[in-house]
């Protein structure tokens, strides 16, 4: 399965695993699962230490280099489909980050790994809870 990881579910990952579930974490460990990402999640992870919401130490950029060179994830390109496709997801929100994930996995045919109660409340998305 090729799966889209939100970005808590990075965060979750590279910090605090015992916030995922067995079965997620599971999922991200399998071999027959190749793990993306959006570069919206980069986005956001930066905002969230600008607004002091995460500590990433003194080099926050150097940091979020580190999380995803730990973590095999492919990047999935933000690209001018997304953008339309952002703008055409089902969501019952305008959030545009979650917008651009929603997109990015409609795009890129993946399933979007969240637990985000907003984006599980998506219609025709394919999406795994991660409680």
């Amino acid at each position: 399965m090729r799966l889209l990881l939100d970005t808590h579910i990075i965060l979750w990952s590279a910090a605090e695993p015992e916030k995922l579930s067995q079965n997620i974490t599971n999922e991200l460990e399998s071999d027959s699962n190749e793990l993306w990402f959006s570069p919206i999640s980069v986005w956001e992870i930066l905002l969230l230490a600008e607004k002091d919401r995460l500590s990433l130490g003194p080099d926050i950029v150097k940091s979020v280099r580190e999380i995803f060179r730990r973590i095999p994830l492919k990047e999935a390109v933000l690209n001018q489909q997304v953008a339309i496709q952002s703008r055409l997801v089902q969501l019952p929100h305008q959030d545009p980050a979650d917008r651009f994930l929603a997109a990015t996995a409609v795009v890129y045919d993946l399933t979007l790994v969240t637990a985000d109660s907003r984006l599980l409340a998506a219609k025709d998305l394919p999406i795994i809870a991660a409680p």
